[in-house]
């Protein structure tokens, strides 16, 4: 390789991979034949990384290190899962034991009831009631595990009219293609104006379809005119734009005509008072794959030769308004994105050699045959009898059994072939790459489960060994809190503009998808600490149900909680006592209704100073 044939970019972790070579030049890429002339070339060697990767998680990379002409003994490689493992421990870690929606505000709804903190409170229930809905844990766990795996996942929204909800899916991110403005001035974490989703779908020779490419195009543009269904000659879906007689735009309810400029303007349910001449525009289309050429490239497929497909309404998804200003989409990187990039880096990248050398160390022909021979050792005789085939009169062969007996001559001998050294050499071998894979992902030996307990002095020294792990954790957590907080908005926004019930108009609220802890919690050194702050008064009780709660304490609510726990504390309530008078407040706080008014209230009794009565009462 030349140096001007050196590829430094996202996926320069990969370049030791013949399947990773210069996609324009087919000769030195095994792939080139099985990627369609609709792809575009810049998009080849992130595909040709997903599918690298995809072959590790499914113990195939043997076979494509075959293929590829990487190793030519690659297929008789035995994958024992180790890719596999690192990425679902990793997805652990990530997402902890729960993960929770929380809308900032709601936790102050039920002791400073203002009307902020209920609007909060009722976002919270309403956006945890659609998470229950969509099985938004089951689909976060889909879409995190492909981001540890390929670096990248993505989310899609949409107002679905049949559930009166947004449904939450995910995709393979080998089927994202986003446009970016060809003047590469846009920072990597920025949205992109135009995205699309497509893919191949097969031949169905029963149905007399053709081999197809499916396109789903979102984009950001100017409102147009109020539009309807509409056919073109062969009778195909379309969609027609509407003006009046004189020329002038018909426009949707709501909407409003500068008639200086010529653009319409919009006021969405969540910023009434700022118009906006932008909306999305969603687009849903096939194409017989040949009737494209090669010049017809994914970004550019020619509309005269598209098929538009029909929404369960009966909408046609030719452009079709989807009345919001930003595009339905996610996608969730596994890393922050260097500088100008907008990929993700897998968990797996840095260490994907070192799986390489597992793979080989563990599974070869030195270490099998080791195995075998230090099983059933090779044994030499000298001056044995053997048995003879009286057929053939040569000597049967000889096998090992327990109580064999072998007569020798006076000279005779018997010695044994002992492998056990090499095989004990391979094996530490084994745990050295192990331990070197453990440390350079930072999932630390601690963290996959591999480090000896009793070699560790204390649950200090335990927390040093995980400190890796933390900032790992930590790091991957800080790529997707944004992109969570966008998804959340955007599932408010949608709910607004599609006129759901219980959603009214109005500014979103910031909500945001809390992560549980990802390490185990010493639950008792947990209690401890929150028994002696609030009872030295240096925690409120509330901080310490959290705490509680956070420790993994079987606490549903933290409000009612409270409750229970002040409806026996007498204590606290004679002390409440004492220092106010105030019977119906002790009453309030033990969840007692109020007194009797008929009833005589008990006098408290002024003690004197000097009495002997300390200060707590007693």
């Amino acid at each position: 390789m030349g140096l001007r044939e050196l590829i430094t970019d996202v996926w320069s972790w990969l370049d030791y991979k013949p399947a990773m070579a210069d996609p324009r030049r087919p000769g030195r890429n095994a792939w080139a034949e099985l990627t369609s002339s609709w792809v575009p070339d810049e998009e080849l060697r992130r595909l040709a990384a997903y599918r690298l990767l995809a072959a590790y998680d499914s113990n195939q990379a043997g076979q494509v290190a075959a293929v590829t002409g990487d190793d030519d003994a690659g297929v008789e490689r035995r994958e024992l899962g180790d890719a596999s493992k690192l990425v679902d421990t990793a997805l652990g870690y990530l997402l902890g034991s729960e993960q929770t929606i929380s809308v900032a505000g709601a936790e102050h709804a039920d002791d400073e009831p203002t009307p902020q903190a209920v609007a909060a409170l009722a976002v919270q229930d309403r956006l945890r009631s659609w998470a229950e809905k969509e099985l938004v844990p089951l689909r976060v766990q889909q879409a995190e595990r492909s981001a540890i795996l390929l670096g990248d996942a993505v989310y899609t929204l949409a107002w679905e009219p049949g559930k009166d909800r947004v449904p939450l899916c995910t995709w393979d991110p080998g089927l994202y293609f986003p446009e970016w403005p060809e003047d590469g001035e846009q920072d990597g974490a920025e949205f992109p104006t135009r995205v699309h989703l497509a893919w191949e779908l097969p031949e169905d020779k029963r149905r007399g379809l053709k081999t197809r490419v499916r396109r789903v195009t979102y984009e950001l543009g100017p409102i147009a005119p109020a539009s309807r269904r509409s056919t073109v000659k062969d009778g195909s879906p379309t969609r027609e734009y509407l003006y009046a007689d004189d020329g002038a735009p018909v426009l949707v309810h709501g909407d409003a005509l500068n008639t200086d400029t010529g653009a319409i303007t919009r006021s969405y349910p969540w910023a009434p008072n700022r118009p906006t001449p932008w909306t999305c525009y969603l687009t849903d289309a096939e194409w017989n794959l040949e009737d494209l050429t090669h010049a017809d490239f994914l970004y550019d497929l020619p509309l005269s030769k598209a098929t538009y497909r029909i929404r369960s309404d009966g909408e046609v998804l030719d452009r079709l308004d989807l009345m919001v200003d930003f595009i339905p989409l996610i996608h969730i990187t596994n890393s922050i994105p260097a500088s100008g990039e907008h990929w993700g880096k897998p968990t797996v990248a840095t260490v994907l050699q070192a799986l390489d050398e597992l793979s080989a160390t563990d599974t070869d022909t030195d270490s099998s045959g080791a195995s075998a021979t230090t099983g059933s050792p090779i044994i030499g005789l000298a001056g044995a009898r053997l048995p003879i085939d009286r057929a053939t009169g040569q000597p049967l062969p000889v096998k090992v059994r327990a109580g064999t007996v072998w007569q020798l001559n006076d000279n005779g001998r018997m010695d044994v072939l002992n492998t056990a050294e090499q095989l004990a050499e391979l094996r530490a071998r084994v745990d050295h790459v192990l331990d070197r894979i453990a440390a350079n992902s930072r999932l630390t030996a601690a963290g996959l489960g591999t480090l000896d307990p009793t070699a560790l002095p204390s649950g200090y020294a335990l927390q040093l060994a995980l400190g890796p792990l933390d900032t790992l954790v930590a790091a991957m957590r800080l790529a997707r809190n944004h992109k969570y907080a966008v998804l959340l908005r955007m599932v408010q926004r949608l709910h607004q503009a599609g006129q759901a019930e219980g959603w009214p108009a109005g500014e979103s609220l910031p909500a945001r998808l809390m992560w549980g802890p990802h390490t185990p919690t010493d639950r008792a050194a947990v209690l401890d600490e929150v028994v002696k702050g609030v009872g030295a008064g240096v925690l409120s009780v509330e901080t310490g149900i959290r705490m509680l709660i956070d420790a993994g304490y079987p606490i549903d609510d933290v409000r009612e909680e409270i409750e229970r726990i002040q409806a026996r504390a007498f204590e606290a309530a004679a002390r409440l006592a004492d220092a106010t008078g105030d019977n119906a407040a002790v009453r309030e706080y033990l969840g007692l209704p109020p007194a009797d008014p008929e009833l005589t209230p008990v006098p408290l009794i002024d003690v004197p100073r000097g009495s002997g009565r300390t200060e707590d009462g007693a």
